[in-house]
């Protein structure tokens, strides 16, 4: 995460409060934002002006009146500013223009492969934000930033990813400085699976504070948001599931090695050799999901098998985090019920009452933009957000 020289926080920290407020989308008066925050008239007025003035809000037209001259409200302006948010996956990419409320405005996927290396994936990425940007002929001081997501570690402070399984040439690259020679803004890398988690929870679950994303293709990991903001731990790494052993219980049946990680069972790679090695022939994540519409039951088994292993491991983040909410995605996501039957079995009968009381295991809603929309919010957060007490949630 490495600021460019433009400042990036777009709002200074005494109009914070007031901003957040109108973020969630719904026009006030003066009086109901003083009503609400407790500060003077004249300082709501002050900082309203302040707004105005870097286009971040605009009037509203009139609220009811009681008597006399109707008051006047105030509205949040998403679109006054634009966010590029770029998602790469390890065989997809995707790229969109998004504003302040992280509404697509445009966007751009394609099938590639992050192993082609960092300058080959980022030129796409750049070469096609350049093209949505100009086709809306907007200035390019509307630009707050950009957004990216990888599939691998980032050291979020540097934007740098370290050590990426799946991603052979990008170890230590400094991304955010190749993409400044062409977008001289803030530029914030995550891994892809935090920004899911921000994206999913930002469209389709905005009230829960507390919600658990695992993504399960060629690779596994999970996001995780608690009390209402995304956990990366001490240097970025929170949430690699991928490499944690499944711990194997007396009733589990005898499948691969008995000390396994659950990418090495459970990931859309892993499923396809085990169908391949049931006569089922299967090389890619595609191929798996292929299988399971046939509605072969042996095909359900080994899918639900991999449920079960993934339920394993995501019962032990129940008792420890105690989510309201886990959302599974990725491409793995896709083959239907079964995989989210083996994890249900798994985890209402290893994780705590307490903690599964209120649980709900579902499968993503997000679709193609979750990672963009991920991208943009983080943009959207570090711009207008400040450590001054404004809480870092996601406003709607």
């Amino acid at each position: 995460m490495t600021d460019s020289p433009r400042e990036s926080v777009l709002v200074a920290a005494d109009a914070a409060e007031l901003l957040a407020i109108l973020r969630d989308g719904i026009p006030r008066t003066r009086a109901q934002l003083a009503e609400l925050t407790g500060m003077a008239r004249s300082t709501i007025a002050t900082r309203i002006d302040t707004l105005m003035a870097a286009g971040l809000v605009a009037p509203a037209g009139d609220d009811v009146s009681s008597g006399g001259r109707p008051p006047a409200r105030i509205r949040f302006s998403p679109e006054s500013r634009l966010v590029i948010a770029i998602d790469l996956g390890a065989t997809h990419g995707v790229v969109a223009l998004a504003d302040l409320a992280g509404s697509i405005t445009a966007s751009e996927s394609t099938r590639l492969y992050i192993e082609d290396g960092p300058e080959v994936i980022l030129d796409w990425a750049l070469e096609t934000a350049q093209r949505l940007f100009d086709a809306t002929g907007r200035p390019f001081t509307d630009v707050i930033g950009v957004g990216i997501g990888v599939p691998g570690p980032v050291e979020h402070s540097t934007g740098v990813p370290v050590s990426p399984p799946i991603m052979p040439g990008w170890d230590r690259f400094d991304i955010p400085t190749y993409v400044r020679r062409v977008f001289d803004v803030p530029v914030l890398v995550d891994n892809d699976v935090n920004l899911l988690a921000l994206g999913e929870q930002y469209v389709h679950w905005p009230d829960e504070t507390d919600l658990l994303y695992v993504k399960v293709a060629t690779g596994i990991g999970a996001g995780i948001i608690s009390g209402g903001r995304l956990q990366r731990g001490a240097m970025g790494s929170a949430g690699d599931l991928g490499h944690v052993r499944v711990p194997f219980g007396s009733d589990t049946p005898s499948h691969g090695a008995q000390d396994a990680d659950l990418e090495a069972l459970a990931s859309g790679p892993a499923i396809a050799r085990a169908l391949t090695a049931a006569g089922f022939p299967a090389h890619t994540s595609g191929d798996v999901v292929d299988l399971a519409r046939t509605g072969n039951p042996h095909v359900h088994e080994a899918i639900r098998q991999a449920g079960r292993d993934l339920g394993a491991v995501v019962a032990t983040c129940v008792n420890l985090l105690n989510p309201s909410m886990v959302v599974v995605g990725g491409s793995i996501s896709r083959v239907g019920e079964q995989l989210l039957a083996g994890m249900r079995e798994v985890v209402y009968q290893r994780s705590t009452p307490l903690a599964t009381q209120h649980l709900t295991i579902t499968q993503s809603r997000s679709g193609e933009t979750g990672g963009v929309i991920g991208a943009a919010i983080m943009v959207v957060q570090k711009a207008l957000d400040t450590e001054t007490g404004v809480p870092r949630t996601l406003f709607r």
